[in-house]
Formats: C-alpha cells, sequence, structure tokens
C-alpha cells in the first residue's frame, strides 16, 4: 500500500512576516517620508475584508479594487510592537459566492472597509490605511523568505518604524476586525 502525503507539506506552508501597525495622526506626513525613502508607490486600493468566524487563527475574504478576491488564514499575536504573522493566501474566482458559501457554513464575525495606499520599500510593504469608522493607521509588513530566521526583517520594520517617527504611544496591538468589535 503506499503512503499518502500529508494534507499539508512543505510547498504549502505558511508564509511569514514581521508587522508593526501604529494609528497615524497627520497622513499626509508618512507618503512624504516613504516618497524620500524611494519607496515604489502602488497606488491605491479599496479593500473590503469578511472575517470568519473559525476557531482557530484567522480567516478572511478581501476583496479588493483593483485586484482579484483571496481568501486569508492567518495567525498573530495581538500585541502592539513588531509581531510574526503566519499566513496562506488562496486567489478565488468569485467571492461573492464563497463570501455566502462560507457565511452560511460558519458565520460572519465582522466586515472592515477601507482604502490603502501601497508602497513596497525592500522586502517591506507599507500600508497607509484609511479605515472606515476608525480612522488613519500605517501598517508595516516585511516579507520572509522561507529560509529567513526573521532578524532582517525586523531590522528593516526597525527602521522604517524611525524613518516614520513612529513612537510607542501610538502602537496598536488588535487588528482592524478586533478594534471594530
Amino acid at each position: 500500500m503506499a503512503l499518502r502525503r500529508p494534507i499539508v507539506d512543505a510547498v504549502r506552508a505558511p508564509r511569514r512576516n514581521i508587522e508593526l501597525k501604529a494609528t497615524d495622526p497627520d497622513p499626509p506626513a508618512p507618503l512624504e517620508v516613504c516618497r524620500a525613502l524611494r519607496a515604489e508607490d502602488r497606488g491605491t486600493i479599496t479593500q473590503r475584508d469578511t472575517y470568519l468566524e473559525v476557531t482557530r487563527g484567522r480567516l478572511k475574504l478581501r476583496e479588493e479594487q483593483p485586484g482579484r478576491p483571496h481568501l486569508i488564514q492567518f495567525e498573530r499575536a495581538s500585541e502592539p510592537q513588531q509581531r510574526k504573522s503566519r499566513y496562506r493566501i488562496v486567489e478565488v474566482s468569485d467571492g461573492a459566492a464563497l463570501c455566502a458559501a462560507l457565511a452560511a457554513a460558519i458565520g460572519i464575525r465582522g466586515v472592515v472597509a477601507k482604502r490603502r495606499h501601497l508602497l513596497l520599500w525592500q522586502s517591506v510593504r507599507i500600508h497607509l490605511d484609511e479605515v472606515e469608522q476608525l480612522g488613519t493607521f500605517i501598517e508595516l509588513e516585511a516579507v520572509a523568505p522561507p529560509d529567513s530566521n526573521l532578524a532582517h526583517e525586523h531590522r528593516l520594520v526597525a527602521e522604517l518604524r524611525d524613518a516614520l517617527g513612529i513612537t510607542d504611544e501610538r502602537l496598536v496591538a488588535l487588528g482592524y476586525a478586533a478594534q471594530l468589535l
């Protein structure tokens, strides 16, 4: 009898990044800093994240313009400092149908609507977010290659935090959905 391969193997292992989220009291200022750092401007994206009821980790369906819908499963600590996030992203062809099926099967926890200005600096995704009902935020995500020990990603986030003048008082522990709840 042939041995079956495990459902989750190395190819499907979660991606990792180092994240930091902070309030943004002066939205034009971070954009100017990013431009001075020669971050690549990827423009503005309108996103709607539907968070689903799950017993382990977090699961959201992201619908965005421009872009395609995708399901994101992720795990991260709710801490106000740099933190590791583990995630999987699956593109889907019909976000509305998937959302309806998942809502019927497991339920919706909440919905977050935002406008995101995306910039790229080295391996860091810089999100300048305007979140409905919450305000403006800066989110840094240093994407790690599979073999990284995450030290480099921590350094990049620290460097950007310093350049953007993000003080401890501005750090945010909770994600947008948890803040809305």
